[in-house]
């Protein structure tokens, strides 16, 4: 099982640095995570080029809502029932390409909240990490 993880722009700030590499250092027992950081230059044919036969899930803000049980559900079936690896995808500031778009197999919101995209990184990955703990049972934070 892997999950890859594709953003638009660089973490600057130290705080969220710090949030990412804990929730990575806690995935690595679950699921083998690779990060990609694309420049925000063309970022709608950067992100599609690093794509190859993954189910792809897109944030945007008009996407389908979870709640945290059944996102993992969905990670889970996506594993176990489609046998794919899952690449999540995090646009920049004016959100991902209508190319990207239409390349998704689901398109995810966290909320009709906009979030900074470095925070939405954060977010996303203590979602990811919550979902392995459901799916395998291990106490989680209601």
């Amino acid at each position: 099982m892997k999950i890859k993880l594709i953003t638009v722009g660089k973490i600057k700030e130290n705080y969220l640095k710090e949030a990412i590499n804990e929730y990575t250092k806690r995935l690595s027992r679950y699921t083998n995570l690779e990060e990609i950081e694309i420049i925000k230059d063309k970022e709608g044919n950067k992100i599609i080029n690093k794509l190859s036969n993954e189910f792809i899930i897109a944030l945007d803000i008009k996407g389908k809502q979870f709640d945290s049980i059944k996102l993992a559900q969905k990670i889970r079936e996506i594993f176990s029932y489609n046998n794919s690896n899952i690449v999540f995808i995090i646009g920049g500031s004016l959100g991902l390409s209508k190319a990207v778009l239409t390349k998704a197999n689901l398109k995810l919101s966290f909320s009709k909240l906009t979030f900074p995209h470095q925070l939405m990184k954060v977010i996303l990955l203590e979602q990811i990490y919550r979902s392995f703990r459901i799916i395998n049972n291990e106490p989680y934070h209601k």
